[in-house]
C-alpha cells in the first residue's frame, strides 16, 4: 500500500473515531456519566469486542495494519500533552491548605489498594500464569497490578466534581488535592515497576536510576527558574506560555523515552515544573492543551480497543475480574471513608469523598497501556483491567447520587486555572 492510500485510510479513521467519540461521549453526558466514559466505550465497541465480531473483519479493514501505527503515533502525542496538563493542573497550594485532610486520604486510598494489589498478584500467581502472565509474581508485575489497582484519575475526579455542583465546596477541594498526592505518588511507583524490564533496554537499572534522577534535579532547579524568568521578565518576546508548554512536554517526553521510560512520565515531570502565573495553573496554557490533547484523545481509546477483546475471556476471567474490582473498589472506598473522618470531615462529606477517589477513568487507561507495551502484562489481562477502570469509573456518579445531598458550602474561593476550572474532559 502506498504512502497515498495510507494517509487517506488514517484520516478516514480519524474521522470514524472521533465521530463515534462524540456520540457516545454526548449519550454518556446524557445518562449522568463523565465523556470520557462514553468515549472509551467508542473505542472498545470499534475494536474485536464488537465490531470485529461482524462478518468481513470490519475492524480490520477500517484499522489496516499499516495504518494503525500511524494512529498509535497521533494518541502517543495526544496521551503527552494530556500527561503534561495532569501536572500543570495539580494545585499545590490547594494540597498545602488541605494538607492533613488530603494527606490523610491519599495515604490511606493509595497504600491500601496498592497493597491489595500486591498482595493479589502474588498470592494468585497460578490464577495470572493460567492467563498466559509469564512474568506472574515478579517485582515488576507485582507492582505494577498494585499501581493499577490504586490509581486516581484527576481529571475525571475533577470533571465529575464540576458536574455535581460540588467545585470549591470541601468536599471538592479535598477530593482533587488527594488525587493529586496519589497522582504523583502512583507514577513514581509505576516508574519504578518499569526499571528493569525489556522496556528499559539493555542498561543497567542503578545507572537508568542515576539518569532520572539527573533528570529530575535538571528540571526542578535549572530549567523552571530559567522558565520562570524567561516568562515573568519585562518585555517578554513571546505573551502566550502555551508553546513555551507544548516544548516543554514533548522534550520531557522525549528524555524519559530515552532512558527507557515511556513518554508519559517526562511530560507529567514538564507539566509538575511549568511556571504558572502566581504560583497557580495558567488558564490559557491548561486550556490550550486541554483542548489540543482532547481533541485526539479518542485515538487513544481506539487503539485502547483495538488490544481490549471482551468476547475472548472466560468463567476464569470475570471471576478474576470480580476480585479485582472488589479490591479497587473497596481498598479505595473504605481507607477513604476512614482517614477523611480521621481529617474532620462528617460522615456525608467522608462517604462522597471516598467514592471520589475510586475513579479511575482515562488515567487507568494510559498506565494500563504502559504495562502492556513494556511487557509486563499481556492483552488478556489488559482487557481484564480496562474492564475495572470502566466499572469503578461508572459507579463513581450513582454512588454519589445514593449518598444523598451533600455540604455545598464553599470552604475555598475558586481561582483561575485551578482544578475547578471547566476542561475538555467533562
Amino acid at each position: 500500500m502506498n504512502l497515498d492510500a495510507v494517509t487517506a485510510d488514517v484520516i478516514g479513521d480519524v474521522a470514524l473515531v472521533l465521530g463515534a467519540a462524540w456520540l457516545l461521549g454526548a449519550v454518556a453526558r446524557r445518562i449522568g456519566q463523565p465523556t470520557v466514559v462514553g468515549q472509551i466505550v467508542a473505542g472498545i465497541l470499534l475494536g474485536p469486542s464488537l465490531l470485529g465480531r461482524f462478518p468481513g473483519h470490519l475492524t480490520g479493514r477500517l484499522f489496516t495494519h499499516e495504518a494503525v501505527p500511524f494512529i498509535s503515533v497521533i494518541s502517543q502525542l495526544a496521551v503527552v500533552i494530556f500527561m503534561f496538563s495532569v501536572g500543570y493542573e495539580i494545585d499545590f497550594r490547594s494540597m498545602r491548605r488541605n494538607g492533613r485532610s488530603a494527606s490523610l486520604i491519599a495515604t490511606g486510598a493509595l497504600l491500601v489498594p496498592l497493597a491489595l494489589g500486591s498482595g493479589v498478584a502474588m498470592g494468585a500467581r497460578h490464577a495470572f500464569s493460567a492467563i498466559g502472565e509469564q512474568h506472574a509474581g515478579g517485582r515488576s508485575f507485582v507492582l505494577f497490578i498494585g499501581v493499577a489497582i490504586s490509581i486516581t484519575a484527576l481529571p475525571v475526579l475533577a470533571a465529575i466534581v464540576r458536574e455535581r455542583g460540588i467545585a470549591g465546596t470541601t468536599v471538592g477541594v479535598v477530593a482533587t488535592a488527594a488525587a493529586g498526592f496519589m497522582d504523583v505518588s502512583a507514577w513514581l511507583v509505576l516508574a519504578f515497576a518499569l526499571i528493569g524490564t525489556e522496556a528499559a533496554g539493555a542498561r543497567p537499572w542503578p545507572e537508568t536510576v542515576l539518569f532520572i534522577a539527573g533528570f529530575v534535579a535538571v528540571m526542578i532547579f535549572v530549567v523552571r527558574p530559567a522558565l520562570k524568568w524567561w516568562i515573568r521578565r519585562p518585555g517578554a518576546l513571546v505573551s502566550s506560555q502555551a508553546p513555551a508548554a507544548l516544548v516543554l512536554a514533548a522534550a520531557g517526553a522525549w528524555v524519559t523515552a530515552s532512558l527507557g521510560l515511556h513518554p508519559i512520565f517526562g511530560a507529567f515531570i514538564a507539566g509538575l515544573v511549568m511556571p504558572g502565573r502566581e504560583e497557580a495553573p495558567d488558564a490559557d496554557v491548561l486550556r490550550s492543551m486541554e483542548i489540543a490533547g482532547g481533541l485526539l484523545l479518542p485515538l487513544f481509546f481506539v487503539v485502547t480497543g483495538l488490544t481490549t477483546n471482551i468476547s475472548a475471556l472466560n468463567g476464569g476471567d470475570v471471576a478474576l475480574l470480580v476480585v479485582i474490582v472488589a479490591c479497587a473498589m473497596f481498598g479505595k472506598i473504605g481507607p477513604g471513608y476512614v482517614m477523611a473522618r480521621l481529617g474532620g470531615l462528617d460522615a456525608r462529606q467522608s462517604a462522597t469523598v471516598a467514592v471520589l477517589v475510586n475513579t479511575r477513568g482515562l488515567t487507568e487507561l494510559i498506565a494500563l497501556n504502559v504495562g502492556l507495551n513494556a511487557g509486563i502484562i499481556t492483552d488478556r489481562l489488559f482487557t481484564i483491567l480496562v474492564l475495572m477502570a470502566l466499572v469503578t469509573t461508572i459507579m463513581t456518579g450513582p454512588l454519589i447520587s445514593a449518598i444523598g445531598r451533600i455540604d455545598k458550602r464553599p470552604s475555598v474561593p475558586q481561582e483561575s486555572g485551578s482544578l475547578t476550572e471547566p476542561g475538555v474532559l467533562d
